[in-house]
Parts: structure tokens; C-alpha cells; sequence
């Protein structure tokens, strides 16, 4: 960070402190402020501080909601990994992943493993899984507010409650976006922890919202509310951009939407793509890191690319009609 010249936030050198004291919790922060960076880092420096406390095998298990996500944080922890010299491996463990990785992950383990819930149960279905978590350390669950009072925020709290029984040791932390029940969401992930502290960043991110509306409003079309009249108006602001996400809330209307882009502006054919889950997972990782190095100039999305995912050559959001709630809202604009 230093060789950067950056500085670390007081959120994060406070998780930093409270994981060396062998606390488990939550951290609330804003997209795009490094909630990442205060649990990940935190475990480095104290495998740095105390080497003897970490064996070999698998030591963080990274629980994710998105398989987009974990991809683009197994990179980040990566190139982080390398830049201080240790000789730790991230991999990731999801429906996109091959069968033979999977397959060497069982013979060993990475030191790091980003995980979905589905993935996380189906590895402790299996019959070496005592020897796959006899060594962890601590388990991170990304994006709590996401999973939370889902079936697949029950999966989490399965998981971590067996895991606990094999470890009572374990650490375990919540990261989360602004919440508004945060006191609610740590106690349904951490029930029964004698250690347990609540970091809320101080710090708030400033997003210019710039609403765009038809020229003029008729009756209603009996086709529904797409928006596919403001694909005029929305043409140029991809071009004022570096790189754009337009998000949807279907797969149909993003096809739609990237259909309507095409045909309003064909010099767009080559420059757009279009991003969801049922896309072949070959294709997605084109996308993304395309995306990531600037050589696309816009992506319609659905939520597949909304939960904090950085790409940080795109500078404008646009959001097709409402999305799911606020809290999406303010996720997918940071």
C-alpha cells in the first residue's frame, strides 16, 4: 500500500485489530471502499505476525453470492498475494469450474477457496471433508445483506454452524453493503460467539443519479414498461463514457435492450455485449475481463455483474426502469 502511495481506512485497520484478537463480526461499509481488503488482509498479517498458527491446506474460505464475484476477487487477492511475496494459491470452486481443477483441489487444497453456498455443501458432502477443513482458519461470507433471509442465507448459516463443530476456533465475517437491520444480520450469522464487534465505515461515497425521461409520456403500451423508447437518449450517453453497464431486470429485457442498442447504433456491433447467468460460463469470463481491461464499450447486464464486482474502467450506470429495491439500486451505482 505504501509503494502506492495509498492509505489504509480506519475501518479496515480497525477489523485488521480486532481479527488479531481472534474476534469474529461484521463490516459495513459502501461499495467501493475496500470491505474486501479488511478481512483478506487481516488474515495475511496474521499468518505474517504469527506463521506457527497456520499449517498447510485450505486456511479462508470465501463465501460468494455471484460466480462473476468470486472470479473477480480470486484475481484481486492474487496479484495482492504476490506483491507481498508469500507463496499462498486462490482458487475458485463454483458451477463454472472444470472437473479435473475440481478434482486437483480435493487431492490439495488451495491456501484461499471462493466458494458459492451450493458449492460449499456439496464439498462437505464429501467423504474427505475433514481433511479439506482440518486446517481453516477463518470463513468470509461477501455480500451478507444479499443472502440474507434467503434459502441460500440458511445454506450459509448451515455451513458455518458445521464447520464451527469440527472448529470452535473458527472465525467467521460478515461483509455487507449498507444494511438497515445490521444488528439483525450479525446475530443470524454469528448466534452463539462469545467475540463478535460490529465495524460501520465512516466513510460515505458521493453518486451523481441523472433520471432520463421519454420526450413526452402516452397511454401506457400494452407490451409493458421496457423502455426500449429511450434508446435514443440512451446512445449518447454511452458514447460520452468510458465504459458502460446498462442493467436490467430479465434476461429477456436485456436481450432486448442489446438488441435495441445494435439497431439504434450498428457501429455499436463488436464494441457491447451482453451479460447473465445462462450465458456459457466461457463466454462470461470473456465478457468480464474484457470489461475490466476497457476494450468494451458498454455491457447489458442483469444482476449477474450488480453485487461488487470492480471494474474499473466503467464510469456510468444505467438502470432500465426500477430495480428490486433501493439497497440493488445504490449496489449497482457503486
Amino acid at each position: 500500500m505504501q509503494t502506492k502511495a495509498q492509505t489504509a481506512f480506519s475501518f479496515q485497520e480497525k477489523a485488521w485489530q480486532k481479527y488479531a484478537s481472534g474476534y469474529s463480526g461484521m463490516v459495513v461499509a459502501p461499495t467501493g471502499f475496500g470491505k474486501t481488503y479488511s478481512i483478506f488482509l487481516a488474515v495475511l498479517i496474521d499468518f505474517l505476525n504469527h506463521p506457527n498458527n497456520y499449517k498447510n491446506g485450505l486456511k479462508l474460505i470465501w463465501i460468494t453470492p455471484l460466480r462473476s464475484l468470486a472470479k473477480d476477487l480470486a484475481r484481486a487477492m492474487q496479484e495482492a498475494i504476490d506483491e507481498i511475496g508469500l507463496d499462498w494459491t486462490v482458487e475458485v470452486r463454483n458451477g463454472d469450474t472444470e472437473a479435473k481443477q475440481k478434482a486437483r483441489q480435493s487431492r490439495s487444497m488451495p491456501d484461499i477457496l471462493l466458494v458459492t453456498p451450493e458449492s460449499l455443501h456439496l464439498l462437505m458432502a464429501k467423504k474427505s471433508r475433514d481433511v479439506f477443513f482440518k486446517n481453516l482458519k477463518c470463513v468470509v461470507v461477501d455480500e451478507w445483506h444479499e443472502l440474507l433471509s434467503t434459502k441460500r442465507g440458511v445454506m450459509v448459516e448451515l455451513a458455518t454452524a458445521f464447520l464451527r463443530l469440527h472448529a470452535p476456533k473458527l472465525q467467521v465475517w460478515g461483509i455487507s453493503a449498507t444494511i438497515g437491520n445490521i444488528d439483525e444480520a450479525m446475530d443470524v450469522l454469528l448466534p452463539n460467539f462469545a467475540k463478535k464487534v460490529k465495524i460501520i465505515a465512516k466513510e460515505k461515497k458521493k453518486i451523481e443519479i441523472l433520471p432520463v425521461y421519454p420526450d413526452y409520456v402516452e397511454i401506457l403500451p400494452w407490451a409493458g414498461h421496457l423502455g426500449g423508447k429511450l434508446v435514443e437518449q440512451v446512445v449518447p450517453i454511452i458514447l460520452q463514457s468510458k465504459s458502460t453497464i446498462l442493467f436490467t431486470n430479465t434476461r429477456s429485457q436485456s436481450e432486448m435492450w442489446y438488441q435495441l442498442l445494435l439497431e439504434a447504433y450498428p457501429d455499436f456491433a463488436g464494441q457491447i455485449a451482453l451479460h447473465h447467468s445462462s450465458i456459457d460460463g466461457k463466454i462470461r469470463q470473456w465478457i468480464e475481463d474484457n470489461l475490466s481491461d476497457g476494450h468494451l464499450k458498454a455491457v447489458v447486464s442483469t444482476s449477474s455483474l450488480d453485487l461488487g464486482v470492480d471494474f474499473k474502467p466503467v464510469d456510468t450506470v444505467i438502470q432500465i426502469g426500477s430495480s428490486k429495491g433501493v439497497a440493488r439500486f445504490m449496489q449497482r451505482a457503486g
